[in-house]
């Protein structure tokens, strides 16, 4: 049965044409669609071409507080979400182990803003009392609200709104089912089950040579476009095989090439949900452990050239067994091979990949996921009109994530340089000098005298901010010399001011917000309130 008649290629870009699902494929189809008016006469036509026996890597499941505005934009409903997905609330993570490895050694990377950020650096004045309050705890509330097990809202909060800033923690394979019957029904996204063969390009002598004209599939013919997106996983089917953009490995910078991941029930139905990602350092990489409302996702991020899979396996295991006794010899373990990288460029000619076909690094920090939503807005938002203004738009799209992912890479680095772990090879080869990029080791330096500040980044719109690089810096212990020639050091009691606030704040929220397991329950029964 083909799929209908393929119109002629037109300058105007009316369709795009998105290979492969999962949560990649659709977040970008709804972004498109919504901001484009897919569901209207005249607008932009988006097709999503998924193979029905090709299942989603489906590892990720922390977001960033970017995903709320995302799915707003898209009309999607929180409380739906909530109901559909096996969500929970995310305020940050809780990073153990990582610089000493001893049992009370830990930090937070909060979602919060130090307290009075847009005013004041409060890093300096923070470092006189270091040995009294951790840096996270000084600057934000979050981290207590974490340790706590509390809710960033209250059932009263309208969706979307905060109390605290969130993220989601979320089943990604129910979210990509959830996206799926969105976009199909509400945003008029075509969804077209079957397997591509085959793409074909234009072979003329235009200035669209070389473009890929169409696909061609199993069950439905030619399908074409002006614009494909790729989202076909780590096999990179246009970008990768058709296009041979070079892959660019960063496994000399981040070591980790392997993931373990399970699924560990609750103990009893009314077990405390995490507010937050954990993030336990193991000898040889880290263990990531996410609270879903029905069950505790589990994962071994580990370097094959330190460790065998046999020995992460069973320290895997081992973390897991005080939550399943002996049932954690025999629960089952899937495997995931990762290549630590990005392609040298993600748009070319009419092909523009997102998600796991642009890139991978790690799940630390839950960058892959953010990168997708940043790549399908960029996409939407900068929608050529045309193919004669694309090749402009591409340069621009691949200059700016070409930086970001430098700075993801350099950021997450950054976990890993300042450990005082040498209790193996691992963190031992992960502070060699070799291993850490060069802007990296700059700002280093620089954070030695100067604590890091809006000024130390090149672009307005930073994947990470330089509060996340103080959240870092100083809950692995870094110190900055204090300068007293700086107006910004002296600046006592605006500091004193600010803390007291942060100090108030707590009592106040600790005071006031619900268990995060209650919330969620309250959320499922009653829903939350529209704005």
């Amino acid at each position: 049965m083909g799929f209908g008649v393929i119109k002629l290629r037109s300058t105007n870009i009316k369709s795009i044409t998105i290979i492969g699902g999962g949560t990649a494929g659709w977040l970008t189809a709804g972004v498109i669609a919504a901001e484009h008016m897919s569901n209207s006469k005249n607008g932009v036509q988006v097709t999503l071409i998924e193979s029905p026996d090709v299942k989603p890597v489906g590892v990720g499941e922390g977001t960033w507080p970017t995903m709320r505005n995302t799915l707003k934009k898209m009309g999607i409903n929180e409380t739906d979400f909530f109901k559909e997905c096996d969500v929970s609330f995310k305020q940050g993570a809780k990073f153990a182990k990582w610089v000493s490895g001893a049992e009370d050694d830990f930090y937070y990377h909060p979602l919060v803003l130090p307290e009075g950020f847009e005013h004041i650096n409060l890093a300096p004045h923070w470092q006189a009392q270091a040995a009294n309050i951790p840096f996270a705890d000084a600057v934000s509330f979050q981290g207590h609200l974490c340790e706590k097990g509390l809710a960033p809202k209250q059932i009263s909060t309208p969706e979307y709104a905060h109390v605290a800033n969130y993220a989601y923690h979320l089943d990604a394979g129910k979210f990509a089912t959830f996206l799926q019957q969105h976009c199909t029904q509400k945003l008029g996204v075509k969804h077209v089950l079957d397997h591509v063969v085959k793409i074909n390009s234009v072979e003329d002598n235009s200035a669209q040579q070389g473009d890929i004209q169409s696909v061609s599939t199993k069950q439905h013919g030619d399908i074409g476009g002006d614009l494909f997106i790729d989202c076909t996983g780590f096999n990179a089917l246009l970008l990768g095989k058709h296009y041979q953009i070079p892959f660019i490995s960063k496994k000399h910078i981040l070591f980790n090439d392997s993931a373990l991941a399970v699924h560990v029930p609750y103990q009893s139905e009314d077990e405390a949900i995490a507010s937050h990602t954990i993030s336990t350092a193991q000898a040889n990489g880290w263990i990531w452990d996410i609270g879903l409302p029905s069950r505790r996702g589990v994962g071994y991020v580990y370097s094959s050239a330190h460790t065998s899979n046999e020995q992460a396996e069973l320290d895997l295991r081992e973390y897991i067994r005080p939550s399943l006794g002996k049932h954690a010899d025999d629960i089952a373990i899937r495997k995931i091979p990762i290549e630590p990288g990005h392609r040298q460029l993600f748009w070319h000619k009419n092909c523009v990949a997102v998600g796991l076909s642009a890139g991978f690094l790690e799940p630390l920090e839950a960058s892959a996921l953010v990168l997708v939503e940043l790549s399908a807005a960029m996409i939407s938002e900068q929608l050529p009109a045309n193919r004669e203004v694309m090749d402009i738009v591409a340069k621009r799209f691949n200059d700016k994530f070409l930086y970001r992912w430098d700075r993801i890479i350099d950021f997450l680095k950054l976990h890993y340089v300042l450990t005082q772990r040498t209790d193996s090879q691992y963190w031992i080869d992960n502070c060699k000098p070799e291993s850490i990029p060069e802007a990296l080791q700059s700002l280093l330096t620089l954070w030695r005298y100067e604590s890091p500040w809006q000024t130390d980044f090149d672009h307005a719109d930073e994947v990470f901010p330089s509060a996340s690089y103080q959240y870092v810096l100083y809950g692995m212990g870094f110190k900055t010399q204090p300068r007293q020639t700086s107006k910004r050091s002296n600046n006592v009691d605006l500091a004193q001011m600010a803390f007291q606030k942060n100090a108030q704040l707590t009592q106040k929220l600790l005071a006031g917000l619900p268990q995060n397991r209650d919330l969620i329950n309250k959320i499922k029964q009653y829903g939350l309130q529209k704005r």
